[in-house]
């Protein structure tokens, strides 16, 4: 299968849908993207707070030390930080002030009332660090005493008479930090999709309201090729107005080209009937060369009645806005025909209910109609129904149905076919079933015969519904 073929298969998206799978796919990045923007911002403003407070401890923990003669630190209790945190076991405050050796080993510690006899929750790494970049706040993450997970911050510092650094650390628990990002987060989630939801269903409701004249337009248009509307006259926007004034030049142009195209063929029918009825006039003759004038004048009429015909039926079928009511139609021919065939006592009736039109000029549907109740009456016993009824692919099914002697399926196919005719005793062409498929086709139609349920010929038009 070719690409083309393939892009042509592929179900086509109207442009509402497109703008809205592009604002749900835009609604969902901003959604996303907003909302982990805003959340490690907020984590990130909340660490740092917490960070302010552990560095203001650590300020205040070198107040509190006193060294010894014998070089021993303690610590001044009236100097210590004074949240009581710090005093209540595994609060998730603490801090320690630790001793270093000269060989960097840890000699001894002062922790807060907080830690208990609980292990330190320093990092080696981050000891490190300090130590290596003294009087700096160096900052981690740790797994505290009581399995939280405390925000660390610690700093080396060296006092006088001693030669070996004091390292600071000081830690809080996160939980309370963590917490709040995910309640904002989750407040988040819950607050901008109630506003993309909103400003989707915003979108899809102006984008019915901006499409809303060319749906108007779409079914103007329909109404012009029923035949309910001559022009496009609504009441449309400044935006859609070029739109309409464009189409209402080109239904005035498709219109005035059809009317050209049939004043040329009745130009042309006058034009070719007078030499011909002149050549036949003058025919009178009981010669070989006479009789084969009227032989050939004759066959060269039907063939202009027939070519003439198709060119007036297909110029009609292309103009836009036709339409024809069929029981008027019927009705005529109904009461044309009963006086015609009075004499042989045939009954023509109808059951076409009232209110259905057809996709086709008045003109075009009487000679169809004319031609096969005509035939219908020429070879029924006493009865002809004309009946209507809804067929497949959206046509209306019109049946001519006699009681006569019908036809078997050869001389079906034969009779439709042009200037065929099963007796030639009878007057006539033999052009008009044919015309009759010709004038069915050209309006997006169908014509074919089957047996009739009254044991004769049904003949059947079948013709879109305006």
């Amino acid at each position: 299968m070719s690409d083309d073929k393939r892009t042509s298969q592929r179900p086509k998206l109207s442009l509402s849908r497109r703008l809205l799978i592009g604002a749900i796919i835009w609604s969902i990045i901003a959604v996303v993207g907003g909302i982990i923007a805003m959340t490690v911002s907020y984590r990130a403003q909340t660490i740092r707070l917490l960070e302010q407070e552990l560095d203001s401890t650590l300020i205040t923990l070198p107040r509190a030390l006193e060294i010894l003669p014998d070089g021993r630190v303690v610590d001044q209790e009236d100097k210590l930080p004074s949240d009581v945190r710090y005093d209540l076991p595994l609060s998730g405050r603490y801090w320690a002030m630790i001793a270093v050796d000269a060989d960097g080993t840890f000699r001894s510690d002062i922790r807060s009332q907080s830690l208990w006899d609980g292990p330190l929750p320093l990092d080696a790494e981050l000891a490190t660090e300090a130590l290596t970049d003294p009087g700096t706040t160096k900052y981690g993450n740790a797994i505290g005493p009581a399995d939280e997970r405390l925000r660390i911050a610690a700093r080396s510092i060296t006092i006088p008479n001693r030669d070996t650094p004091i390292l600071l650390f000081a830690a809080a628990d996160r939980e309370a930090t963590d917490e709040g990002a995910n309640q904002l987060r989750l407040l988040l989630l819950i607050s901008m999709t109630f506003l993309a939801g909103g400003t989707l269903i915003a979108l899809w409701v102006g984008l019915r309201l901006a499409l809303l004249p060319f749906r108007r337009v779409q079914l103007h248009i329909s109404q012009i090729r029923s035949g309910h509307r001559a022009k496009l006259d609504g009441d449309y926007p400044v935006e859609v107005i070029p739109l309409t004034d464009e189409l209402n030049k080109l239904l005035d142009n498709n219109r005035s080209v059809v009317e050209r195209a049939q004043t040329h063929v009745g130009n042309l029918a006058h034009a070719l009937k007078t030499p011909l009825a002149v050549l036949r006039n003058e025919a009178t003759g009981n010669t070989p060369l006479d009789d084969v004038v009227r032989r050939q004048t004759e066959s060269m009429r039907s063939n202009v009645d027939h070519y003439l015909r198709r060119a007036q039926a297909a110029a009609r079928a292309e103009a836009l806005g036709v339409r024809t009511e069929v029981k008027p139609v019927v009705d005529g021919l109904v009461r044309l025909l009963n006086r015609l065939f009075e004499a042989s006592r045939i009954e023509v009736s109808s059951t076409v209910p009232d209110g259905i039109f057809l996709r086709i000029e008045q003109q075009d549907l009487e000679e169809m109609l004319g031609n096969i109740m005509e035939n219908a009456c020429k070879w029924t016993k006493s009865r002809v129904e004309v009946s209507m009824e809804a067929g497949e692919n959206a046509l209306m099914m019109i049946h001519v149905d006699d009681n006569g002697d019908g036809l078997t399926d050869a001389e079906m196919a034969a009779v439709v076919k042009r200037g065929v005719r099963l007796d030639e005793k009878a007057p006539g062409t033999g052009l008009g079933l044919s015309i009759v498929t010709d004038i069915a086709e050209m309006n997006g139609g169908q014509f074919t015969l089957s047996e009739s349920p009254m044991g004769g010929l049904r003949a059947t038009i079948g013709l879109r519904r305006s």
